[in-house]
């Protein structure tokens, strides 16, 4: 399958709100149609992270769980994968009692602590200052956690120091290939989008000798390039309104199926085309709860 490429849409941020883009989903039956439009424009996967009615993320369980149900409900095929960051404010036991507790196929592991604020690119001037806490206990504790529950564990590099945080962790044993890494730009906090990094976090992945996958996601304007250097390497795409509410050209998108229809056109151009939801499954050997 070299010429499948699985595309993820990350429905919204902890971060995003309708006043960024009036389709961000904030109730589970919102989430459920943002779900059903981007599968249907090609995404085989969706990253979740719950919200209230009123927009902040939340940690309650059952509000998580109806808003995943409420997704399976309306594209029973799709993936689910849900954020173990959940939001600021949760504690370690909060992030990880939710996957526990809800079992998705998938879930997203951080690797390192590390600044994850809000700044004016322009003027630098800091809007909001949070230091994201991934110690190395989480990470043993939250993948032991996913992989004796048979939730895939996506892991989120934001740099390099990430990726060696987890080459150290996994040397315990317990994570089972392939694995599957999503390297995150332009982050406040994190590393911006640069094609040079790029090729040193794919190379670092590959000398390790694991079987493995990688996709990319890009905050904003690293949006597009880090996707397409992704599917140019042989890896996949995330997009969605958590990373990025615009088009390549300036232009809201209209939904997160928007952002999903660019990412197939740029996989097609490279003679690509978007994995099943099954496809993507044997691809990130995602072993289905039943």
């Amino acid at each position: 399958m070299e010429n499948k490429v699985i595309i993820t849409a990350a429905l919204s941020g902890a971060a995003t709100f309708k006043n960024n883009n009036p389709a961000v989903p904030y109730t589970p039956e919102e989430f459920a149609e943002e779900a059903y439009k981007a599968y249907n424009a090609g995404a085989s996967m969706v990253h979740v992270h719950a919200k209230t009615d009123d927009g902040w993320p939340t940690w309650d369980i059952d509000r998580i769980r109806q808003t995943h149900d409420a997704i399976k409900e309306r594209v029973p095929e799709i993936i689910v994968n849900l954020s173990s960051a959940v939001g600021a404010g949760a504690t370690a036991e909060q992030r990880i009692a939710q996957i526990i507790a809800i079992k998705p196929e998938m879930a997203s592991l951080n690797t390192n602590t590390m600044n994850f604020s809000v700044l004016d690119r322009k003027t630098g001037k800091i809007v909001i200052d949070y230091v994201f806490e991934n110690t190395f206990t989480m990470l043993q504790d939250f993948g032991r956690a996913m992989e004796e529950n048979k939730v895939k564990p996506e892991i989120e590099i934001y740099d390099i120091g990430g990726l060696d945080n987890f080459i150290a962790i996994s040397k315990q044993g317990f994570f089972t290939e392939p694995l599957n890494f999503n390297f995150v730009w332009g982050v406040t906090g994190g590393q911006m989008f640069r094609p040079d990094a790029f090729v040193v976090l794919v190379n670092a992945v590959r000398s390790t000798g694991w079987k493995a996958n990688f996709t990319t996601c890009g905050v904003a304007r690293d949006e597009f390039p880090a996707i397409m250097q992704s599917a140019i390497m042989g890896g996949h795409m995330r997009v969605g309104l958590e990373d990025n509410t615009r088009l390549g050209n300036g232009e809201l998108a209209k939904g997160n199926y928007e952002l999903v229809e660019q990412a197939v056109k740029i996989a097609g151009i490279l003679g690509k085309e978007p994995a099943s939801p099954d496809e993507a499954r044997r691809i990130m050997g995602i072993r289905q709860n039943t």
